[in-house]
């Protein structure tokens, strides 16, 4: 049953390195958690999605004033850009630098396509990281189990 988990778990990351979810940095962090508990990387990814899903929807308020303070905006996405990457979280990252690129043009039709386009992709990668969680665990549960 472990092998099976474990197979499942690696099919996922190796499609989400394939599909540009994630990147080298992602591949560094989980290697810290490898042989022991995976608690650390859980934590890691609970928080990042956590502030991510909350940055977001400071933005998408701050987008929908009559008047946008684009430097507020841009400074949630500097963030977001910042911590995206210390994950690996590769293709959310570069949706991040298109709101960015909006924000500098004060745009905020551009930035309001950016940002729905950002949201998408941090939602699909969100799901896909919950489900790396949850075989990481089993993975650990079955191994700590035997």
């Amino acid at each position: 049953m472990a092998a099976f988990a474990q197979e499942q778990l690696d099919a996922l990351v190796n499609g989400m390195y394939r599909e540009g979810f994630l990147d080298e940095q992602f591949q560094q962090i989980r290697a810290l958690d490898e042989g022991g508990s995976p608690d650390f990387l859980v934590e890691l990814l609970g928080l990042f999605c956590a502030d991510t899903d909350r940055m977001l929807n400071e933005a998408a308020l701050l987008l929908n004033q009559p008047i946008v303070d684009y430097k507020k905006v841009d400074a949630y996405f500097h963030q977001l850009k910042g911590s995206s990457a210390s994950v690996g979280a590769h293709s959310f990252n570069l949706t991040c630098m298109l709101v960015r690129d909006s924000c500098d043009k004060n745009d905020k039709e551009s930035c309001l396509e950016a940002l729905n386009l950002a949201k998408q992709r941090f939602y699909e990668l969100s799901k896909r990281l919950n489900i790396m969680i949850q075989l990481e665990q089993a993975v650990y549960a079955q191994k700590a189990g035997k």
